[in-house]
């Protein structure tokens, strides 16, 4: 078909010369320029544009220089989250404090109350109080890290970003509730009897190295959840699991110690249950916060054989409850062991979480 006469806009014929109407010959087209892409391969052609591959692992200093540039963002992101999350409740904010208290409350009615777990405790409701808000801290940032890169994928494709920065954020959400849940527990303790001492001063440092293995811990869980759809569904039974088996409702030492209990049989077994990171954290906040507990613990005072004995065959009884303090802790990881085991599961947990985390950063977004 000839190109004579083709209309190329309103009114004017291609095809024909100026003035003619249309009766003159065609002109002779130009070729079509099928050189759309400059010569070269793409990949050039991308950097001397100054482009950036996406889908690969960044070296792991940049990657740390990258997170630590961002950290304003992720100062804001979790501000920001933190305040939209209970925009909804007609109560708001006050559920960050609610929620937890709550939840003692239960645990105080069932196994203290009816179960009796509270023998040989001084001052159970605020050993109760700390152990929940102290876990609790542990306990959401674990199922919220292990959804936070499905969750975030509109976020992660829209903009360039170290995915690192998510759980990063996530962990300073509960940080931030845990801040306030520690306001209203000093409060507890002090209608409580609880006197405030220096000692109040160490919970500073327990809480940057809960922090810190929360982080490890988040990034791995970060990881696995990205990919593995299970494990925000299995994760809560682990964690609920993992609450009995940490002495936050009942005292591991209460049981290590006593005749009645299993644990003074198994003494390996109850030296394991009590270096375990959550055990770890509570037993240290609640050794700087309250001082009946402090008092009573075991080595606290010159051994004593026959207040020790009254101890261990009577742990109910209120006369006998501080008698505690007089027995030998043999079995017992002592208060500066203690620190120890938090800092090395602090620093373990977030070195390879971190690598962890990094190892896999060009396969997140993509689900």
């Amino acid at each position: 078909m000839s190109n004579h006469g083709r209309l190329s806009a309103p009114g004017r014929l291609s095809g024909a010369a100026e003035g003619d109407g249309g009766a003159g010959t065609a002109t002779e087209e130009r070729p079509a320029d099928n050189h759309l892409v400059p010569p070269g391969s793409l990949r050039d052609l991308a950097l001397q544009h100054g482009l950036k591959q996406t889908a690969i692992v960044p070296p792991l200093r940049s990657y740390v220089v990258d997170i630590w540039q961002r950290r304003h963002f992720i100062s804001g992101f979790a501000t920001a989250s933190n305040i939209a999350m209970y925009t909804e409740a007609r109560l708001g904010q006050l559920w960050q404090v609610l929620t937890p208290l709550l939840n003692a409350g239960v645990y105080y009615l069932i196994f203290g109350l009816l179960l009796g777990t509270s023998r040989g405790v001084p001052d159970y409701v605020s050993f109760l109080v700390t152990g929940v808000f102290v876990f609790n801290f542990t306990q959401r940032t674990f199922i919220t890290c292990s959804t936070v890169i499905r969750e975030t994928l509109p976020l992660i494709r829209a903009l360039p970003f170290p995915r690192g920065c998510l759980p990063l954020g996530y962990v300073l959400i509960e940080l931030q509730q845990l801040v306030l849940s520690i306001a209203v527990l000093f409060v507890i303790v002090v209608i409580a009897g609880e006197p405030v001492t220096p000692y109040w001063l160490f919970i500073i440092p327990v809480l940057i190295l809960q922090s810190i293995f929360n982080v490890g811990c988040g990034f791995i869980l970060a990881r696995w959840g990205a990919s593995i759809d299970d494990v925000s569904q299995l994760l809560p039974f682990i964690v609920r699991t993992w609450m009995y088996t940490s002495g936050v409702i009942f005292s591991l030492q209460t049981l290590t110690l006593t005749f009645t209990g299993k644990l003074h049989r198994y003494p390996t077994l109850a030296y394991l249950l009590q270096i375990n990171p959550a055990a770890v954290y509570i037993t240290l906040v609640r050794w700087a916060l309250l001082a009946e507990y402090r008092d009573a613990l075991p080595g606290a005072k010159p051994f004593n054989h026959a207040r020790c004995v009254l101890y261990r065959t009577f742990p109910g009884n209120p006369k006998y409850v501080s008698y505690s303090a007089y027995c030998h802790p043999s079995t017992l990881p002592s208060i500066p062991s203690l620190w120890v085991w938090g800092a090395g599961w602090a620093v373990v947990a977030v070195i390879i979480g971190f690598l962890f985390f990094w190892r896999a950063e060009a396969r997140y977004g993509r689900g």
